[in-house]
């Protein structure tokens, strides 16, 4: 593993050959070092990178995962686990050798997390810390999967935080009607918090929708991607997950609104955008419908908690509500299980009257 010295610029550089991934024989080079260690370190972890050496620097293992799952992932998810692992976790584990962390290094770095105030004296949210713990625990999974690493530290050391700290907020069909009221004076704004209410799809499906995704004579909404505002661009994606494409019946009057609304876009075309606001002008506009209401302040995403908490209360299953909103209905059990009605009180009174069957 030589390093050789540039006469003219003074810098080092590395200069050899690897086998590729298809077992070609290529040379690699890089300049610029200012030491001879330096390039010889760089060569090291390059060719543990290319072999998969777990002997190599987290920080190196680190661009495999990122390159790994590049292409299966969207853009903006790809985004929000780069940051969290540039910001958060490499600057703690990123000289560690893989294969030499520890839980007692992954409790250590848990600790920092859990002592951390902001400016303000504010610690991380319980939602956040459980999302950087998750994505830590993700790149030793990862590790373990498909490159032989023997254990996932993290997993031993346990979590922290919580998913979905918090009480979930949301409007009561009332509220919402208020709310709906005290923005009907921009028609962009109300038309977009009728489809966000009534169907409860997400605001990036919102914000994704076509008129050719509108069937009005079935009264039918095909959700079929998302859009998201990424580096100043705008990226249509495919939705959340699988379950997220789906069908959702409109009621009558949604399909009259909507049908009104878009014959008011001029020159609309079968596959332009509908709303074309950003999550930012919602927001806003969330905060000034919520003053004029006079109702209590919730955030975009109550509104589909207010859909499906809505749904619970006329009745519906968690099957039947997951289906609708592109959830598993696990999910729409365990998030939302204080929502549903109590059978207890029925299951002791089956139980009296057995027994009373019984006794009489």
């Amino acid at each position: 593993m030589p390093a050789y010295k540039d006469k003219k610029t003074g810098k080092w550089y590395a200069s050899f050959y690897y086998a590729n991934w298809k077992g070609v024989r290529e040379k690699k080079m890089k300049r610029g070092f200012e030491t001879k260690k330096a390039a010889l370190d760089w060569e090291r972890e390059f060719l543990m990178q290319s072999s998969a050496d777990l002997d190599m620097r987290f920080e190196t293992f680190t661009e495999i995962y990122v390159a790994d799952l590049k292409q299966r992932i969207r853009e903006n998810t790809s985004l929000t686990k780069d940051s969290i692992i540039c910001n958060k976790i490499l600057p703690f584990f990123k000289d560690k050798k893989m294969n030499a962390i520890t839980a007692k290094d992954v409790i250590k770095w848990q600790n920092e997390l859990l002592a951390y105030r902001d400016e303000n004296g504010k610690p991380y949210s319980k939602t956040y810390l459980k999302t950087m713990h998750n994505q830590l625990s993700a790149i030793f999974n990862h590790a373990m999967r498909y490159y032989d690493l023997k254990s996932n530290p993290a997993a031993k050391a346990g979590h922290i935080g919580e998913k979905e700290a918090g009480e979930m907020e949301f409007w009561t069909k009332e509220e919402y009607q208020k709310f709906a009221y005290a923005v009907m004076d921009k028609p962009m704004s109300f038309y977009a918090f009728e489809i966000l209410y009534w169907c409860g799809i997400r605001v990036g499906e919102l914000l994704a929708l076509t008129p050719a995704d509108f069937d009005f004579e079935n009264r039918l909404l095909r959700i079929n991607k998302s859009y998201q505002r990424i580096k100043g661009r705008d990226v249509i994606t495919d939705p959340k997950t699988k379950k997220s494409i789906r069908t959702i019946k409109m009621p009558k009057f949604l399909c009259e609104e909507i049908d009104e609304y878009i014959k008011m876009l001029y020159g609309i075309k079968p596959n332009d955008r509908i709303f074309t606001v950003t999550k930012s002008f919602l927001h806003t506009e969330m905060k000034r419908g919520s003053k004029v209401a006079g109702v209590k302040r919730i955030k975009i995403h109550g509104l589909r908690h207010s859909h499906i908490s809505h749904l619970i209360d006329l009745g519906f299953s968690a099957v039947a509500i997951a289906d609708r909103v592109g959830h598993e209905s696990i999910d729409i059990t365990y998030r939302y299980a204080h929502l549903f009605p109590s059978k207890q009180v029925d299951m002791a009174n089956k139980l009296d009257d057995e027994r009373n069957d019984l006794d009489g």
